[in-house]
Parts: structure tokens; C-alpha cells; sequence
């Protein structure tokens, strides 16, 4: 559940939750209020795919507005999903526990300040790239995703407006084993995608890739930088603590048990 100072980091949350927006940007945007319906018909990502409110005071009418909300993603063939974050009235977690809803995958945002900290010395071994094309190719393969989804995936990245670096560290033999996005939105840098290939984890690529972007993102002005991890994910929180990210937020997400 969301930390005890919460209301203390609402302000940080708000512009989080922005760029994140931006870093990962849904085909369709619609607002009900401050509420965010972000649906991408081509792409299954829960970012995309959810209702965000942006302010904890809007509370009016919930019921009527989140059935609203469930006919725009049946007409799209999804079940609703909706995004709990520090953000979202508590009148709505309320409806939605009584309701029979059920929450799951907790994330784990954090942050780091890249003006204090001493990234791994060494020249910039893995340059970003520019190639959409080749770097959606390494994503899918190294996540070990659906072919299929190159054009839906190619879509969401060409859509990032912010300056946005893609790295892909490569074996000789192997082809891509690791992948990461970095979206730099002027101060701030946000670490997506981030992933190495199951069978060479644990050999250091992570923090290679990792670094090597933080350092692209700091060279270019950005002084913090921010990231997003599922809670349970142990090696990768672990990584993270070792480059001295701090949590800042959680957020997690609500489905109708129906609908699991």
C-alpha cells in the first residue's frame, strides 16, 4: 500500500506520474474530469491500458463514471483495469473492494539523484540507438515476447516525444541480451523496458545497461532519475538499491475478479 508520508510526496508523485505518461504514451488518451482512461488497442501493456485519476479529491459520481470507463474498454475487447496509485480517491478503492474487484502487481517507483552519486567509470560502451526497427526486434526477443507485436511495440516507442535513447547490449553469437529505454523529459530520467535475456542474468549486463544509460541521461542534463519495478522482483530491486535508487511511490492495479 502506498508509503505512510504519502501526502508529504504528492507533489513528486504528480510529476512522476507525468512523465511516465509521456515516456510511455497510450494510442488513446480521454479524460472524465482528472480522470485518465488510457487505452491502446494493439499493445496489451497495463500502462496503457487502465484508468489513472490524478486527484485524490476527485470523487464524484464514481460508480456511473468507472461503468463509463468499462464500456470504452469492451468496445476495445479489454476488461477494465484501473491504476491505484497515491493519486486516486479513496472513495473509489473504497467501490472497488466492496465491489469484489481485486488488486494486484504492486510497482515499486523509485528515484535517484544523478548529481550525487558515482556511476561506474568507463566510456559510453553501448551508444543509444536510433533504430526503432532494431531495437524493437531486441526487446521482443529478449523479453520473449510475441512476434506479433513488433508493429503495436514500434508504435508506443515512435510515439515517446521526449528525447529517448535505446540501448541494446549484443553477442556475437547470441544476438541482443539485454535491452533498455531511457526517456530524458528535461530534469528527469526514466529507465523503461529495462530487461536482460533469462539465460544471462546474474553476469552483470543489467547493471552494464543500467549504467550505461544513466550516464547517456546525465551527460544531457538530467539530474534524477526514475524507474519502475514490480515489488516482488527481488534480483532487480536488489540492483537498483545497489545504485542507490530510494522508493518514492507504489502503485498497483484493480481488475474485476470476473475479469482475472
Amino acid at each position: 500500500m502506498p508509503s505512510a508520508d504519502t501526502d508529504q510526496n504528492l507533489p513528486l508523485v504528480r510529476r512522476l506520474e507525468a512523465v511516465g505518461f509521456r515516456a510511455w504514451p497510450a494510442t488513446s488518451v480521454q479524460y472524465d474530469g482528472s480522470w485518465q482512461v488510457r487505452l491502446s488497442g494493439g499493445h496489451p501493456s497495463k500502462r496503457l491500458n487502465c484508468v489513472v485519476a490524478l486527484d485524490p479529491s476527485d470523487s464524484r459520481d464514481i460508480a456511473i463514471r468507472l461503468e463509463k470507463a468499462a464500456r470504452k474498454f469492451e468496445a476495445h475487447g479489454r476488461p477494465i483495469l484501473v491504476r491505484e496509485t497515491p493519486l486516486t480517491p479513496k472513495p473509489l478503492i473504497d467501490l472497488m473492494q466492496a465491489d469484489g474487484w481485486e488488486r494486484f502487481e504492486e510497482v515499486v517507483t523509485l528515484t535517484l539523484d544523478l548529481t550525487r552519486i558515482d556511476l561506474p567509470e568507463g566510456t559510453l560502451d553501448h551508444l543509444p540507438s536510433h533504430d526503432v526497427g532494431r531495437y524493437v526486434d531486441a526487446d521482443l526477443l529478449v523479453h520473449g515476447s510475441d512476434p506479433a507485436l513488433k508493429p503495436a511495440l514500434a508504435e508506443v516507442v515512435s510515439s515517446i516525444k521526449p528525447p529517448s535513447g535505446l540501448f541494446v547490449i549484443e553477442d556475437k553469437a547470441a544476438g541482443p541480451v539485454a535491452v533498455a529505454l531511457c526517456v530524458q523529459d528535461n530534469d528527469l530520467a526514466g529507465i523503461m523496458s529495462l530487461a536482460v535475456k533469462a539465460d544471462r542474468r546474474q553476469r552483470g549486463l543489467g547493471l552494464e545497461i543500467v549504467t550505461a544509460a544513466l550516464r547517456w541521461a546525465r551527460m544531457r542534463g538530467a539530474r534524477t532519475a526514475w524507474l519502475q519495478v514490480v515489488a516482488d522482483n527481488a534480483p532487480a530491486l536488489a540492483l537498483y538499491s545497489k545504485l542507490g535508487f530510494t522508493e518514492a511511490y507504489r502503485y498497483a492495479y484493480w481488475r474485476k475478479e470476473s475479469s482475472a
